[in-house]
């Protein structure tokens, strides 16, 4: 009786100590703690617009009694980081355009398109002074403004694959962007023409000033 009660003793005796022994092990000798927080970082970047200032124009050859047509042109580097774009527009400072410095009342009329307000292939009619602007560029609509690149060279006559408009004394748009530009910009270069058909204007000298303005979208 008493070895039985002998080896139950010892049987129990080692079982707790097993299972003291796995609790010992399996309980974590200290308690891990965490916190945690979160920073916001913010960065404003300014829009900013810049246009350069375009060349002045001396239009070639002189008109005269042995010449008829003459061009001329300058152009625009627009640099904008505006999300939504740009849009470029010029007008000119007095209605006809191009007058004559000492005599205001001798002018060029300002270009008659076939439909008023319509951009076309330049033709002048006969008995007619007409003076007319053009532009072409990445941003400008070669179906609005003609596909050519290029104004043409005196004494040539306009170039055939470009439209022209009258300028007006209201802004026109004439380039638009809907994204930011490269950092070197875009270029937008504007066309005049002037023609005298079966008559002479007064001799003197002409001019129109022209302000273009970029405004972001």
């Amino acid at each position: 009786m008493n070895l039985k009660i002998l080896k139950k003793s010892i049987f129990i005796v080692l079982s707790l100590a097993l299972v003291l022994q796995v609790y010992f092990w399996a309980e974590p000798t200290g308690a891990v703690l965490t916190a945690a927080d979160q920073v916001k970082v913010t960065l404003v970047v300014d829009a900013g617009l810049t246009i350069t200032d375009g060349l002045d124009v001396i239009m070639d050859p002189h008109l005269g009694i042995s010449s008829d047509t003459a061009i001329g042109s300058s152009s625009w580097t627009v640099k904008s980081n505006s999300v939504d774009g740009y849009t470029l527009a010029v007008k000119a400072s007095s209605s006809p355009a191009l007058v004559h410095i000492n005599r205001p009342a001798e002018h060029f009329d300002d270009y008659s398109e076939a439909t008023s307000g319509v951009p076309d292939l330049w033709s002048v009619d006969a008995n007619k002074i007409e003076f007319g602007y053009s532009v072409f560029g990445t941003d400008v609509n070669g179906t609005t403004w003609g596909t050519g690149n290029t104004c043409g060279s005196a004494p040539t006559i306009p170039v055939v694959d470009r439209k022209y408009i009258g300028l007006e004394t209201t802004d026109r748009t004439i380039a638009t962007r809907s994204t930011v530009t490269p950092n070197s910009g875009i270029v937008t270069n504007i066309c005049f023409a002037a023609e005298q058909k079966g008559v002479y204007a007064p001799s003197g000298t002409y001019e129109a000033t022209i302000t273009a303005t970029a405004t972001t979208i």
